[in-house]
């Protein structure tokens, strides 16, 4: 990875009419921003169905892309919808946040409006997509029958041959739900147009993708339900034990995910299959891939199943190398970065070693003034990714406006800040100018907002993944302000020569 740097913001944050940034135009403008900006890399959050609790780390299959992003007016441009259909339709009233609710109420019902007026005009397109990813077809029939049975977690189907997968009901339940499975097939279809237009459009200015990759699925997912043989389930599909944190400083009850846990040895048995389609479909949307949670390949934190806390579990071993290795194999022209925060156990630190992968320094970690901490940027050496903050941190200013007085003094002294007010932007250029080979920058931190703009608060619920850009918040000075830093500490690299840009587009920027 060469010397670089890059912006931190989720698709859901980009501004649009249709209370959810999407995959047109506003995306577009995005990454001639970036590229004004003379930044190298987009990284975003995982792009997956989201289910309860909005979370885009909670997605409902690892494959598929999320509906709400689909963009409206290029449905538009394309004879699938009509102007008059969006009349009155309440989308959200704050342009600042995203009102879930509202936007799950509304999408669907346009995109099935989309496929009754598209499926038979796409039909060659749309039997090629299936074609060439055969997961929609678990993904659309694991939708189709979680609406028919209220949108339930199959768990808790009404039809336990469904839930155990008996093949002659899941070939009654692809007769009796055909036109429900022929909407999500065809919104996935709709997605993956929409999303390689942008990421042709974003890699020819220049620009990489970074995405997330989440090192657990929810129970509530078409990957348990299609292939439960992977994780630590009993005959009944109950799990026996579910993923966590144990307790530390930030939480006297450790943190309980509910996540299931895989089954490490019967993927080892099947030499990392799962893993190595997974990681395939991953890298059809990001040239980068994060794969947060480092740790749990190393060892991971197994609750027992029904625990109201997560302070009961145990260490256990993860795949450590083994995988990796399988991985590194596999995708020779993959960059993984490993998200490897929390406390470094000396397994974690030889297998990032052993990995090649570059780990993180979030500068946010930095200033604590009673301890030392390898989060200075004096201690970094150029194998690793720096960050101002990840979508878990609050933004730079609410995180000295929060700070003890003591971290703030030492944060200026560091830095050389003489004012409170210059904090953010010398924590940046602290960032700049190190040696990490990228560094990346919350969106947040170049407009310098403070309290009410980070993307998660970790452990809570409600009022997460809502943060938005407002229409327009972005303009050319902030850009050349970027551009110059950028270009001022070795992390900007004039193209080669001018690139033919928007080719097989008809979305523009201006």
């Amino acid at each position: 990875m060469k010397r670089s740097s890059g912006i931190l913001m989720s698709i859901s944050s980009l501004p649009s009419p249709y209370g959810i940034g999407t995959l047109g135009k506003e995306a577009y403008r995005f990454a001639d921003f970036l590229h004004e900006a003379g930044q190298k890399y987009w990284q975003m959050l995982p792009l997956g169905p989201t289910g309860y609790g909005d979370s885009p780390y909670q997605s409902t299959y690892s494959f598929a892309g999320n509906p709400y992003f689909i963009d409206l007016d290029m449905l538009i441009e394309d004879g699938l919808l009509s102007k008059k259909v969006l009349k009155g339709i309440d989308f959200g009233s704050d342009p600042r946040h995203v009102d879930y609710g509202r936007v799950y109420e509304t999408r669907f019902k346009l995109l099935a409006e989309a496929k009754k007026n598209g499926w038979e005009r796409d039909a060659e397109k749309v039997a090629g997509f299936r074609d060439e990813n055969s997961w929609v077809e678990e993904y659309a029939l694991y939708m189709a029958a979680k609406r028919h049975f209220g949108m339930k977690s199959w768990t808790d189907w009404d039809d336990d041959d469904l839930r155990f997968r008996k093949p002659e009901t899941m070939a009654g339940y692809r007769e009796e739900l055909k036109e429900d499975i022929e909407l999500f097939v065809y919104i996935q279809f709709l997605f993956y147009k929409q999303w390689d237009a942008l990421k042709k459009y974003i890699n020819n200015l220049g620009i990489s993708t970074i995405g997330d990759i989440p090192i657990y699925v929810p129970m509530d997912s078409a990957d348990v339900w299609s292939e439960p043989q992977y994780f630590q389930l009993d005959d009944q599909y109950v799990p026996k034990a579910v993923a966590g944190v144990p307790p530390d400083y930030f939480s006297a009850d450790g943190q309980l995910w509910g996540n299931p846990l895989y089954d490490w040895d019967a993927m080892r048995n099947d030499g990392y299959g799962w893993w190595i389609r997974r990681i395939d479909g991953v890298s059809k949307l990001f040239d980068v891939i994060r794969v947060d949670h480092f740790r749990g390949f190393s060892e991971y934190w197994s609750v027992p199943y029904g625990e109201a806390t997560a302070k009961n579990g145990k260490w256990m071993d993860g795949p450590s190398y083994d995988l990796i290795e399988r991985l590194n194999g596999w995708f020779k022209n993959v960059e993984f970065i490993a998200e490897d925060l929390g406390v470094p156990s000396p397994a974690l630190v030889k297998l990032l070693k052993d990995s090649g992968w570059p780990g993180m320094k979030v500068l946010e970690f930095a200033f604590d003034s009673g301890e030392e901490s390898n989060f200075l940027p004096h201690t970094y050496d150029n194998h690793c990714i720096c960050y101002t903050g990840t979508h878990d941190n609050a933004s730079l200013k609410e995180w000295f406006d929060d700070a003890k007085k003591a971290d703030q003094k030492f944060a200026l002294e560091y830095l050389g800040a003489k004012d409170p007010e210059d904090f953010v932007w010398s924590c940046i250029r602290a960032g700049q100018r190190s040696v990490a080979d990228l560094f990346i920058v919350q969106i947040q931190d170049y407009l310098e907002l403070g309290k009410g703009n980070r993307m998660n608060i970790p452990s809570t619920q409600g009022g997460n993944w809502c943060w938005r850009l407002l229409p327009r918040e972005l303009d050319k000075k902030l850009a050349k302000k970027i551009f110059n830093m950028t270009k001022m500490y070795g992390r900007y690299t004039a193209p080669a020569e001018k690139e033919t840009l928007k080719e097989e587009s008809e979305i523009t920027a201006e």
